[in-house]
């Protein structure tokens, strides 16, 4: 790609997204608009590429894009500020974790009740999500 080339639809391709993301992550500020010429296109700095493949990454991990757009506003910042931040998100998914995990296992419970419990007239997971004793209050 040539210095200067880089189009929307270009940035666009060039990093796995489409062009409504882009312009999604420039109505959020996550990204800059270029401005517009008076003929052509607008065209984006060769580091917008960069931004976007942090954009991406950070969402690989778990960061909602208002957590991004804090973290990019650390950029100049402390390491210690985004190192708490990381730490945040990993008592999240720590925390999401424990609750899939307890998903998981009562799934399994159910799936051995419904496996072993074959005199039951109707099915033991059916007859168990329609308790209502089992409930708890919201």
């Amino acid at each position: 790609m040539t210095k200067g080339s880089l189009t929307i639809g270009r940035l666009a391709q060039s990093c796995e997204v489409s062009v409504e993301t882009v312009r999604y992550y420039q109505r959020l500020g996550l990204i800059e608009e270029p401005a517009k010429p008076s003929e052509g296109f607008r065209v984006y700095p060769d580091d917008t590429i960069s931004r976007l493949a942090f954009i991406k990454r950070a969402q690989q991990l778990g960061f909602t894009l208002s957590e991004i757009t804090e973290l990019l506003e650390m950029e100049q910042g402390s390491c210690e500020d985004v190192r708490s931040r990381a730490e945040q998100k990993r008592a999240q998914v720590n925390a999401h974790i424990r609750d899939l995990t307890a998903l998981r296992d009562t799934l399994d419970g159910l799936i051995d009740r419904c496996n072993t419990d074959t005199a039951a007239k109707g099915c033991p997971i059916i007859e168990s999500l329609t308790q209502t004793d089992n409930m708890q209050e919201s």
